[in-house]
């Protein structure tokens, strides 16, 4: 299992689970809609959340009421999802090997995790254990590209990502068509991470896999550079607390009957 995780989680999120936590935006509220009504969760669904890390995405899950099951490769990661959320079921497992039965859940979500297996392996594995007419669901957190700052912070991150898969890029929708999926439908929400500078921003880059696997020296030159931004942006220079612009993305596909 360990040789289907890429090398970029498997050492980031090892060492950077905390720094997960701490610099992660939640999601917006109407992501709660999008769940009951769109995926159709309630008392009595099963869901799945694939690729559930430190479980942000678990508790607008178990806040449906349905019964939540959480799959995670990465040990540290899962750690901290069983530690705030002891009723979720939880296990370790890939999306091209899920613990999980035939046709046993209802829905399978990935919130930030589908681009890391996207393939058509995975959503074989995940039409398996989805029943007939089953609903997948893959949501991104992403920042709003349009905040004039935002492109600096961007190539600051992207300049190290190497082969790291990532939302961005659009390599995930390689995935689609599926025999097993009718075609995606998207849904757009507006939010914002509002914080302090050390965790909406600092946090959260650091909390990136292949910055959080980088050598010390190296993450320390990220800080600097990442002090050298603020330092030249009114809008982030001096504050104590600052909100970054978020557009979150849900995707839904149905699986045929």
């Amino acid at each position: 299992m360990k040789d289907q995780v890429h090398p970029s989680a498997a050492a980031g999120y090892k060492t950077g689970a905390d720094t997960y936590v701490r610099g992660r935006p939640d999601y917006p509220p109407q992501v709660a809609d999008w769940l009951t009504v769109t995926l159709e969760l309630n008392a009595d669904r099963t869901v799945l959340d694939l690729g559930a890390g430190t479980g942000k995405f678990t508790g607008p899950l178990v806040a449906t009421g349905a019964q939540v099951i959480a799959v995670e490769p990465v040990p540290q990661m899962l750690e901290k999802l069983c530690e705030a959320f002891p009723e979720v079921l939880a296990a370790s497992g890939t999306a091209t090997d899920l613990p999980l039965p035939d046709a046993s859940v209802d829905v399978v979500v990935c919130a930030q995790a589908f681009h890391w297996f996207a393939s058509t392996e995975a959503l074989t594995e995940i039409a398996r254990v989805l029943k007939p007419g089953g609903k997948l669901g893959l949501v991104w957190n992403l920042r709003d590209a349009k905040v004039s700052w935002m492109p600096k912070l961007d190539a600051i991150v992207n300049a190290l990502e190497g082969d790291t898969p990532r939302y961005y890029t659009g390599a995930w929708r390689e995935a689609f068509p599926h025999q097993a999926f009718g075609p995606l439908q998207v849904q757009y929400f507006s939010h914002g991470h509002t914080g302090s500078l050390e965790d909406v921003i600092f946090n959260r880059v650091r909390s990136i896999s292949y910055i959080a696997a980088l050598p010390v020296a190296e993450r320390a030159k990220v800080d600097a550079q990442l002090r050298a931004l603020i330092a030249g942006e009114p809008a982030l220079r001096g504050r104590d607390v600052v909100t970054v612009p978020y557009e979150t993305v849900a995707f839904v596909a149905v699986k045929g009957r």
